[in-house]
């Protein structure tokens, strides 16, 4: 029906409809509670300045029947509880009822102190140090790594030089190749001024890159959602599961100005990664040093990772045991949409006994 066809009558009652789901959502906002960080038990088992290591606790009757840990590494950028943000939708909870034994880093806040950790720092330090406390914790020489999107390079980069310490890889919508034709986010990168940029400002405001990733995709990220939210303001579950998704979002930290300095130019600029051409901490990363099993898991709508940015690591890890797994859906959809959580969580976790002794 067109503008001109409508009614008076029928604008009016959809008004009043739209008021009423309105007037329902406020209540229901008044009455929400606090918006939980994450949703599973853990522990926290180990602490280094702003890092802890979490062990998450497998719920009322679910066994850990691999006995090899798994260690997930998260991105620097975003906070990690998106692995664990509701209780039906949850990638931790999921990998957990797959029988495995999960520990993850929690980066925590950079301040000011944090000028000027590298990320020799992160990997070499932080990450190898976790690996060891997993390993002491659970007895094995060898553990299971999962690294998400800059975590999943990362973990990559470690393994390649600790092939030592890990058994297995999982890689989900890591990228490899940093300029790729379809990365929207590369072609931006590559004009700045990185060394001006952390000169000036010493670490990066958090806010500043999460304006950068909405603006990607403003309607859908910045105002359709906020259109459609007053259709599931009136149901309180709904409703809270929305601002759990918001408050992730918008619960950006700030980046360490090294780090981002490095990761920047070394991996969007020079794409020296794919390149053979990486060193850090005085060490050559070669994906071809990765001769473990390995699972990559990509989602096909990724507007932040393109698949293609993914699936270039096919040609270049060294492993034997590689396999691929392509989710049909976006860069958080692979950890919040109920499709990916019957598909993602199991799929890894059975592929992680198989290759775990």
């Amino acid at each position: 029906m067109s503008a001109i066809e409508l009614k008076p009558e029928k604008i009016f009652e959809e008004a009043v409809v739209y008021g009423q789901k309105l007037a329902k959502g406020i209540e229901n906002m008044k009455n929400m509670g606090e918006i939980s960080s994450g949703v599973t038990p853990y522990e926290v088992v180990y602490e280094e300045d702003k890092l802890r290591l979490f062990h998450y606790k497998a719920p009322e009757g679910v066994k850990t029947t691999n006995k090899t840990p798994m260690l997930i590494v998260y991105a620097l950028v975003n906070r990690p509880y998106m692995t664990d943000i509701q209780e039906d939708r949850s990638t931790i909870k999921g990998l957990m009822e797959s029988g495995q034994d999960v520990y993850l880093i929690d980066w925590g806040y950079a301040d000011k102190a944090d000028r000027y950790l590298d990320l020799d720092f992160y990997i070499n330090g932080y990450i190898d140090r976790c690996v060891d406390v997993v390993r002491e914790r659970s007895g094995k020489n060898k553990i299971n790594i999962l690294g998400v999107c800059q975590g999943g390079t990362f973990s990559a980069c470690y393994t390649a030089t600790h092939q030592d310490k890990i058994n297995a890889l999982v890689t989900m919508v890591t990228p490899f190749d940093f300029k790729t034709d379809t990365n929207t986010l590369s072609k931006w990168v590559q004009k700045v001024d990185i060394d001006a940029l952390v000169n000036a400002m010493g670490n990066i405001s958090g806010d500043d890159l999460n304006n950068t990733f909405l603006n990607m995709q403003p309607y859908s990220l910045m105002l359709g959602k906020y259109v459609n939210m007053v259709d599931s303001m009136e149901d309180a579950n709904v409703l809270k599961n929305f601002m759990r998704m918001e408050k992730w979002i918008f619960d950006s930290p700030n980046q360490a100005g090294e780090a981002y300095r490095e990761f920047l130019k070394y991996f969007f600029q020079e794409n020296r990664l794919i390149n053979d051409q990486l060193e850090i901490g005085g060490k050559e990363i070669r994906l071809k040093n990765i001769t473990c099993p390995v699972l990559n898991v990509f989602a096909s709508k990724d507007h932040l990772v393109p698949p293609p940015a993914s699936k270039i690591l096919a040609e270049k890890v060294g492993s034997k045991d590689y396999e691929e797994f392509e989710f049909c859906g976006g860069h958080i959809g692979i950890y919040v949409s109920g499709k990916a959580n019957s598909l993602v969580p199991p799929k890894i976790g059975e592929w992680l006994s198989s290759k775990s002794k």
